[in-house]
């Protein structure tokens, strides 16, 4: 499933490149839903380090947060597929949500590593190897507007990998108690037998041979 997640993901990310400039947009369903082709410096949903280390008081170049999403993710994935490999024969859809988080996070890793160099050509920014972006095309106007006075816009522009990725998250947290406890009962060894238990239950049923072969013997001999 992960192998099909990150190719459906690449598919759509090379269509948009090769047939759209960035900031194109046209819509599919009125303004529900549009096509916008946007290329981000961040994790899903256009989440950047930088801005997380500018809400905390750190000052972070825009090169270096790219870096460190970029190593992160990658021992992100490590972590998935080793947590992948521990599940993947319980009877549940644990291992199906990993897959989905580790097709996401693959997906948007290709990005980062690889589109400043196979794009070079025609991305509008400075890229080189582990430092491409992620691109973007989905935008679905569920919300935009103020709150509270600050612009908020409910649900950025996403990807298939931002797609799968939320996918497995929200299932995950949705039947977490089924998932973890079928394993925890999967591994519990089955108790031995208690062997006085088992020899006192015996006894009564020796003692009953012994008496109705003493029967049968005494109705033989007379």
């Amino acid at each position: 499933m992960a192998f099909f997640v990150v190719l459906i993901d690449q598919l759509v990310k090379f269509w948009v490149k090769y047939s759209m400039n960035p900031y194109d947009e046209f819509k599919v369903v009125g303004d529900l839903f549009s096509i916008n082709f946007i290329e981000n410096k961040g994790a899903a949903f256009g989440l950047t380090v930088a801005d997380i280390g500018s809400k905390l008081g750190l000052e972070i170049s825009d090169d270096t947060a790219k870096l460190f999403l970029t190593l992160f993710s990658i021992f992100a994935v490590m972590v998935i597929v080793y947590m992948l490999r521990q599940v993947r024969h319980q009877g549940t859809a644990l291992p199906l949500c990993l897959a989905f988080i580790l097709g996401g996070a693959i997906g948007n890793i290709i990005d980062r590593v690889f589109y400043g160099v196979w794009f070079a050509g025609i991305n509008d920014y400075d890229g080189g190897l582990l430092h491409g972006r992620v691109v973007d095309m989905f935008y679905l106007d569920v919300y935009h507007g103020k709150i509270f006075g600050t612009e908020v816009n409910l649900l950025p522009v996403f990807n298939i990998a931002d797609t799968a990725i939320t996918i497995g998250i929200i299932m995950i947290l949705i039947f977490q108690r089924r998932f973890f406890r079928k394993g925890d009962e999967a591994e519990q060894p089955t108790p031995a037998p208690n062997p006085v238990e088992s020899a006192t239950l015996e006894q009564p049923v020796v003692a009953l041979d012994a008496a109705d072969t003493s029967v049968v013997e005494g109705t033989s001999e007379s």
